[in-house]
């Protein structure tokens, strides 16, 4: 859900909100500023979030479970993080891919480790993305920044419109209180506020952004989505305990780590791995 603005608007009790509001903004400044620093700064803040995401997908769907198999996705990661710390973005998507198809290979038969390898294609991808983008420069940053600002707008207008216009439940079974309006009036702020980011970045808007825009919203809208069904599936409530009135940094960032995940994979089509942000700005 972003970073849980939404959520927070919808709490009734003073005391609740203003934890959630505290830790909300030193969060979300804190994460805004390495972002801008870049570099090693950025870098270390990629992987504690890659190594925390692991830890609470691990504890939430019980992927100790398989044993021997979620050791080796542990420490492959571990690797896959050295590798990426230390600017070799190759050897470190390779590593994370080589592991994520050996697990499915040994596991094929007895498919116990399925989530061992989902949280590790997963953290991956929460830590790895933003780090391999925000290294790309300043196009790495506006890359990010537009990431960041279609998951706000569609994760604040999503709620205000589900509140106000209400109607037939978006997935009634897995989100109880996401409704069909709320779910288009973020797409329909997700790409307003796109646009609007790449005008006010470069005085133009141009078709890729536009569409590209409505993509990132929807597929936050579904990774936040995919949360809520883990979490349903595995009868828990939140992430972890790690931030004050929020829960887990899972529960946070839901959506930013598979819209990121989707510029990169743009990115890098588009551009290649040297520097995949300039496939969408390129200044």
């Amino acid at each position: 859900m972003g970073l849980g603005l939404g959520r927070l608007a919808a709490t009734q009790s003073w005391t609740d909100l203003r934890s959630r509001l505290i830790s909300a903004i030193i969060l979300g400044i804190a994460v805004l500023v390495l972002t801008v620093v870049g570099g090693v700064a950025f870098r270390l803040l990629c992987c504690a979030a890659c190594v925390i995401v692991f830890d609470e997908w691990s504890r939430m769907t019980r992927a100790k479970r398989a044993g021997d198999i979620y050791i080796f996705a542990r420490r492959a990661l571990y690797v896959a993080l050295a590798a990426f710390f230390f600017g070799f973005h190759g050897w470190a998507l390779t590593i994370v891919g080589a592991s994520a198809a050996f697990i499915g290979i040994v596991d094929r038969g007895e498919q116990k480790a399925n989530w061992v390898l989902g949280g590790l294609v997963y953290a991956a991808t929460a830590g790895m993305a933003p780090g391999i983008l925000r290294d790309s420069g300043v196009e790495g940053l506006a890359a990010l920044g537009l990431v960041i600002c279609i998951v706000w707008a569609t994760d604040i207008f999503a709620y205000f419109f589900g509140r106000t216009f209400g109607g037939p439940k978006l997935m009634p079974m897995v989100s109880p209180k996401k409704t069909v309006s709320g779910a288009l009036g973020g797409l329909l702020a997700g790409v307003l506020f796109g646009v609007g980011f790449e005008y006010w970045m470069t005085g133009h808007v141009t078709v890729l952004v536009f569409v590209l825009s409505g993509i990132l919203s929807v597929v936050g809208q579904a990774g936040d989505l995919y949360e809520s069904w883990v979490k349903r599936r595995f009868g828990v409530k939140d992430s972890g305990r790690l931030i004050p009135g929020h829960g887990g940094l899972m529960d946070r960032i839901d959506a930013l780590i598979v819209s990121t995940g989707v510029v990169l994979l743009v990115g890098l089509l588009g551009s290649g791995l040297d520097h995949p942000a300039r496939a969408i700005f390129d200044f």
